[in-house]
């Protein structure tokens, strides 16, 4: 008989692996979770710095929201929300909008973050048109961003290799500007002046502002690993798009509940975006579940003129399982103090990976902020050498750094766009024998990134 393994290699299609990846003997299943660890199928254990994707910010295991989940299904397993409403969904978006930033109080589900922030690609084209501005379909969008794979969410990302196999598929309606990577206030200078900032403004003028409907931005980008803003970034955001009638979207499918210790990363950086989309941390990933937050006065305008309606919807929209999810899930978040944990912790792990740095050559920078960290990678920081070519498709395609993580039994996830990098984000529930465990298993696979570097020589 075939063992999970086997079957998962004739059987399974994974996502986003690399076929000679997929069928190594190597293959890790994984089996079951508790707290920040998860065990394979073999019985090996593995501290999950990654949060199962940026999104189990509960950590494993937790019986409450499993036990949500089936009161639920015993209650009401399934309505939609096509012309009806539940009492699950509508407790979720009760509890959303009461810790939105301010105005942001209509929440319409989806099931993912690709789904998410082609919601807001479909209301911005309402909320204009509802104006009469027909010509308004244009987005403006960030070099390297990640905002999901679905074609019109694709049509935002800004990673080449994700892009191109699908370029003839998707319209042209999005102009990708720079990010804020080594876009850095010097003394006495205001983030209008940053070349980040003005190039927003310039692609909307050349574009034409009658035809752009909307800027997207995560907070903290992703995509070219763990991108802070500069302080004054997204007011200045705010400004232009007020400037030009251009309504903004923050992305915070990986930033909300929690992430950067807050309930979105919006308020850290003191935003005010008129739509926010989400996903991942919204049920610590237990149910699939994603969303869009409007202002109010927005989606009111779209109700208000002949289109009558937000024209979207899909079957599991609003789903009464994962929104019931979604409510425990936000109850223990607030209950248990988990962003105060972040906020009191971040330091010690955005501290520790720093001495890494110091104590690695093979070590160029470190960035992020409350749990979501990028390590980037180079040749030798002393010399001031990067990593060639043929060194960066070694170590990620040839799957080199993958197996220095198997191997340190630490699930981050070896990063390749732009840069050979290592994204880091544990569940929020770490404490700090956690992050020092997790300090540690990175440490080991820094040592023997150096080792393999120093062999190539």
């Amino acid at each position: 008989m075939l063992d999970d393994r086997e079957r998962a290699q004739r059987h399974l299609v994974p996502h986003f692996t690399r076929g000679d990846a997929w069928m190594a003997d190597d293959l890790v299943v994984i089996d079951r979770g508790e707290g920040c660890y998860v065990w394979d199928v073999d019985g090996n254990r593995y501290l999950d710095g990654l949060a199962g994707l940026f999104c189990t910010n509960l950590g494993h295991g937790r019986s409450d929201l499993t036990a949500a989940a089936a009161k639920q299904m015993d209650k009401l397993a399934f309505y939609s929300n096509w012309g009806f409403a539940h009492p699950s969904s509508v407790e979720a978006a009760s509890m959303i909008a009461a810790v939105a930033p301010a105005e942001l109080d209509r929440v319409f589900f989806v099931n993912s973050g690709s789904e998410a922030v082609e919601s807001a690609l479909k209301f911005a084209r309402c909320y204009h048109l509802a104006n009469g501005d027909e010509h308004r379909h244009k987005v403006i969008a960030r070099n390297w961003a990640y905002h999901g794979t679905t074609l019109g969410a694709l049509m935002l990302t800004g990673i080449p290799n994700l892009r191109d196999p699908f370029q003839p598929l998707l319209a042209g309606t999005v102009r990708h500007v720079p990010n804020t990577l080594g876009c850095e206030l010097e003394a006495g200078q205001s983030a209008a002046e940053l070349p980040c900032v003005t190039a927003i403004e310039e692609a909307i003028v050349a574009e034409g502002p009658e035809t752009v409907a909307m800027v997207v931005a995560e907070p903290v980008q992703n995509g070219r690993g763990a991108l802070v803003p500069p302080e004054g970034y997204w007011q200045e955001l705010r400004r232009i798009c007020d400037a030009y009638g251009v309504l903004l979207c923050a992305d915070e499918v990986i930033n909300s509940f929690g992430r950067l210790g807050h309930w979105f990363g919006s308020e850290r950086f003191g935003a005010d975006p008129d739509m926010i989309t989400f996903a991942k941390g919204v049920t610590s990933a237990y149910a699939p579940l994603g969303g869009l937050i409007v202002k109010n006065p927005l989606v009111e305008r779209v109700w208000d003129s002949s289109l009558a309606m937000y024209v979207h919807g899909s079957t599991f929209g609003g789903h009464p399982v994962s929104t019931a999810v979604a409510s425990a899930n936000m109850t223990a978040l607030r209950d248990e103090g988990v962003f105060a944990n972040v906020l009191g912790h971040e330091g010690r792990l955005f501290g520790g990976l720093c001495d890494l740095m110091a104590a690695h050559s093979c070590v160029k920078d470190v960035r992020g902020m409350g749990y979501f960290y990028a390590v980037e990678l180079m040749r030798d920081r002393a010399s001031g050498i990067d990593l060639t070519e043929d060194e960066l498709a070694s170590l990620l395609a040839g799957r080199v750094l993958e197996g220095f993580v198997k191997e340190a039994r630490v699930l981050v996830r070896p990063d390749s766009r732009g840069a050979a990098m290592l994204m880091i984000s544990p569940p929020l529930v770490a404490d700090a024998e956690v992050i020092d465990d997790l300090l540690s298993r990175v440490d080991q696979v820094f040592n023997r990134v150096g080792g393999w570097l120093k062999a190539l020589k």
